[in-house]
């Protein structure tokens, strides 16, 4: 889980049971819920809903159970969901980290942005990530050369079938 995206965790589940992997109404198995859990993470993770991520770990003590053998687990999450964040972003409200971090409060977002990640906080808040090849613009141009000659067949017909 701690490689989103990526299609380990999944490849993992299908190594499980069909019976403990995929709960049924009238599955009470424990091993069948803290797989329904895992995976409740797991897709939150995979669809960047980091905060509500960080939410649900919290929400419930199974989820402290099932990653406390884990060293290092929110750690690692916070590190992976920082890296993807500098792919994606230059700048980043503190307030928005925070939340996507699992932290709390400015001074740790600080903390950890400035660091751990190499970050730059500003006075006003705004943390700003470095140029990296994922997330400076770059400028391409598409070129295709159609000429109406191409298509005068389609447009040809499209008017004969009209008429």
């Amino acid at each position: 889980m701690t490689q989103f995206p990526s299609p380990q965790f999944d490849l993992g589940l299908h190594l499980l049971s069909p019976s403990h992997s995929n709960p049924g109404p009238n599955s009470s198995s424990d091993l069948a819920e803290a797989v329904a859990k895992l995976r409740a993470l797991n897709v939150q993770l995979e669809s960047a809903r980091y905060a509500d991520f960080w939410s649900t770990l919290e929400s419930d003590d199974i989820y402290a159970d099932l990653t406390t053998d884990i060293a290092g687990f929110e750690d690692m999450i916070r590190l992976r969901i920082a890296q993807l964040i500098s792919q994606a972003y230059r700048e980043v409200q503190s307030s928005v980290l925070e939340g996507w971090l699992g932290l709390e409060g400015a001074d740790e977002v600080k903390q950890f942005a400035v660091e751990t990640c190499g970050w730059k906080v500003d006075e006003t808040g705004l943390v700003h990530i470095p140029k990296n090849a994922e997330n400076e613009a770059k400028k391409t141009e598409i070129r295709e050369d159609v000429t109406v000659d191409m298509f005068s067949r389609v447009i040809k017909r499209s008017w004969e079938e009209s008429a």
